[in-house]
C-alpha cells in the first residue's frame, strides 16, 4: 500500500506573532516553525498502516525552503522518501491553489491513500483534503478517529473508517480505494524521532519540483489586512437595590451581551 501523507510547516504553537509590512501576514524573522500537528497526526496513521500492512510512506508538502526543516522530521519518524514543492510564498494561493500543487505532485503517485491533517493551525480552513480528492476523482472522509484496512477476496482492498460527528456520536464508513482521508488529532499517540531515524533521514529521497509560474496569481482569495483584536476594558456598576440592579444585568446580557 502506497500512502501519500501532505503535511505543512507551520510556527509553533505560542510564538510572539507580529504583523508584517504588508499587514497581509505574519513577520516570519526569528519565527520557530514545525510540522502542523493534525498533519502529525496523519503521518503517525500511514506509519502505523505501513507496520501493519506492509508499503511505502511518502511525505508531500508545499512550501518554502524552510520546509525541509519538516520533511526532514517526517523522514526521521518513518516517511520513507518525500516530494517538495517548492513554493516561497505559499500564502499568496487560496485553498484550491494549494490543494492543484498537491493534486499535481499526488497524480504521478498513484497512491492507494492520501491523508491530510483535518486542518491546519494557522489558517484553519479545513478545505484542503477535501478539495485535493475532488481535483483527483477520489472518495473522501473527514473528521477520521481510525482507519482500518479490509482485505477481500479476489479483489482489492477497501478500508472502514470512524468519523467523529457532533454531540459524541460517532460514525462508520466503508470506502474503497484509492480514497483521501483527513484526519482528526489525538487518533493516536504521536512518535518521536529516533536517533537512528535522524541518521536514516539524511540520506532519504526528496523529490523537489516547482509550483506552476502564475499559480498563485490565480487564487480567488487572498488576506486584505491581519492585525490583533484590540483590547478594552469596560467595567458597569449597576445602582440601587439587588434587585432593581439584578433586572438590570438581565436586561445587558439578553439585549446586548446575547447569552440569555
Amino acid at each position: 500500500m502506497k500512502i501519500l501523507v501532505a503535511i505543512k510547516q507551520v510556527p509553533v504553537r505560542d510564538s510572539p506573532l507580529v504583523t508584517g509590512a504588508s499587514g497581509r501576514w505574519i513577520e516570519e524573522a526569528g519565527l520557530s516553525f514545525e510540522i502542523n500537528e493534525p498533519d502529525a497526526y496523519a503521518l503517525e496513521e500511514a506509519l502505523q498502516l505501513k507496520e501493519k500492512h506492509g508499503g511505502e510512506v511518502v511525505a508531500l508538502c508545499a512550501g518554502p525552503a524552510r520546509a525541509q526543516q519538516a520533511i526532514r522530521e517526517a523522514l526521521a519518524k518513518g516517511a520513507d522518501r518525500a516530494i517538495h514543492i517548492e513554493a516561497e510564498d505559499l500564502g499568496a494561493f487560496d485553498t484550491l491553489g494549494i490543494a492543484r500543487l498537491l493534486a499535481e505532485a499526488a497524480r504521478p503517485e498513484n497512491p492507494d491513500l492520501i491523508l491530510t491533517g483535518l486542518q491546519s493551525d494557522d489558517l484553519g480552513y479545513g478545505q484542503t483534503g477535501v478539495v485535493l480528492a475532488e481535483l483527483m476523482g477520489l472518495p473522501h472522509s473527514t473528521i477520521i478517529m481510525q482507519v482500518d484496512v479490509v482485505n477481500k477476496e479476489g479483489g482489492g482492498a477497501s478500508i472502514r473508517v470512524k468519523r467523529e460527528l457532533e454531540d459524541g456520536w460517532f460514525q462508520h464508513i466503508a470506502m474503497p480505494l484509492p480514497a483521501v482521508l483527513t484526519i482528526q488529532s489525538g487518533i493516536n499517540k504521536l512518535r518521536y524521532a529516533t536517533l537512528m531515524g535522524i541518521k536514516r533521514a539524511k540520506t532519504k529521497e526528496i523529490r523537489r519540483v516547482s509550483a506552476p509560474a502564475g499559480e498563485a496569481q490565480s487564487s480567488s482569495m487572498r488576506i486584505e489586512k491581519l492585525y490583533a483584536p484590540e483590547k478594552s476594558r469596560q467595567a458597569q456598576i449597576f445602582e440601587g437595590d439587588p434587585k432593581t440592579a439584578a433586572a438590570k444585568l438581565v436586561e445587558k446580557l439578553k439585549f446586548e451581551a446575547r447569552v440569555l
